[in-house]
């Protein structure tokens, strides 16, 4: 299976990187991408782990794309889309349109093209094939959940804590961590974050071993509290208003390249590609269909019928058809020869040799109004 966690120096030289997006460009880009696909799986009613898996497929599919090639709404909306179906919790293509129409503006809404349910449904398929049919992610809820079962203490300070925790696990859906740390290490330093705000000390646990240092050591081995704590200040910094957020937003081209939008609507931008990057077949768009004069200059002849609806004929111009000439046929240039008329064949009596060993001649008796005289 593929490597789905990257070090600092790959968030820094991504496909947006080397398209000329600036690193924090792309932090808020990332941002924008998952707070809409919370807020859209919140409308649809969606559960935590169908939203979760949205959010990482969107933060791998980036990976290996630019912003400026694909839309971060479109992509989000694709991955919610595919995450709804991986989760066994579908929802319709119509309907993300109809609540992404809802939440984002007239302006980010143009990424989505003159016809929004084919350019997600065509975005799925380069999506499948950049997260490599991948599609089974695990997330922080449930060792979160499991962690919390094995702590002791004050329950009341416990069930505050646990939920604290829990919103941090959401809010980390907006941060690169989902793509840097395997979510028992995510969990186990959000858990730290919770029980430092709240004041909450671990100081016995469930299995506790004379070789344990710390709670986690139970659950995840050589974890540092340079991984920990460089978790919680991602986290962290999500609270404190950034430059780039106050600054005027700067969105990328809000047409794109797009399998479904005509090609005189498309921006002229090709995507960037690493030596990572799937190879995706980009099909060449169709010629454009015959003007509707050329067809209705070729009428269907009068003797030609079809009872089929769906495959009007004939499916292609047909010829002109010669001009009839009326009357009847010409005759032949040359004549076969008649034969001479034959005489009748006579016909030959042939006497059957067991003819009189069966039946006597004459007619059998008592049976004479049934048989002729002989």
């Amino acid at each position: 299976m593929p490597n789905w966690y990257y070090d600092k120096k790959d968030l820094r030289n991504t496909p947006s990187a080397r398209d000329g997006v600036d690193y924090e460009t792309e932090r808020r880009y990332r941002r924008e991408g998952a707070r809409f696909i919370m807020e859209a799986g919140a409308s649809m009613s969606l559960g935590h782990n169908t939203v979760a898996t949205g959010v990482v497929y969107f933060h791998r599919f980036y990976m290996f794309h630019s912003f400026r090639t694909f839309p971060r709404f479109v992509t989000a909306s694709c991955c919610l889309f595919l995450a709804g179906k991986v989760e066994e919790t579908p929802k319709k293509c119509k309907d993300i349109i109809k609540t992404a129409r809802g939440l984002l503006s007239d302006e980010k809404f143009q990424s989505f093209g003159d016809d929004p349910k084919e350019e997600v449904m065509t975005l799925e398929r380069i999506l499948l094939q950049t997260i490599k049919f991948d599609l089974q992610v695990e997330h922080p809820y449930s060792f979160l959940v499991k962690y919390a079962k094995c702590l002791k203490g004050d329950s009341a300070k416990l069930q505050k804590m646990v939920q604290m925790a829990w919103n941090f696990v959401n809010d980390s859906l907006s941060t690169t961590v989902s793509i840097q740390w395997e979510p028992e290490i995510i969990a186990v330093a959000l858990i730290y974050l919770a029980s430092k705000l709240s004041k909450f000390t671990v100081v016995d646990w469930v299995g506790k071993k004379p070789e344990h240092l710390k709670w986690w050591d139970m659950f995840v081995q050589d974890v540092t509290m340079e991984i920990l704590e460089e978790i919680c200040h991602q986290v962290l910094d999500l609270y404190q208003p950034s430059q780039a957020e106050s600054a005027p937003s700067k969105s990328p081209p809000q047409l794109p390249p797009s399998k479904a939008s005509p090609p005189m609507k498309r921006a002229n931008i090709s995507p960037i590609t690493s030596k990572n990057s799937p190879n995706i077949a980009v099909k060449t768009p169709l010629p454009p269909m015959p003007p509707t004069e050329v067809v209705e200059a070729n009428p269907i002849p009068k003797h030609i019928t079809t009872d089929n609806p769906h495959y009007p004929y004939p499916p292609y111009p047909m010829p002109p058809m010669p001009p009839q000439a009326h009357g009847p046929p010409p005759p032949y240039v040359t004549m076969p020869p008649v034969m001479p008329p034959q005489p009748p064949a006579g016909w030959t009596h042939y006497s059957h040799p067991n003819a009189n060993k069966y039946y006597p001649p004459g007619p059998p008796p008592g049976r004479n109004p049934y048989y002729p005289p002989q």
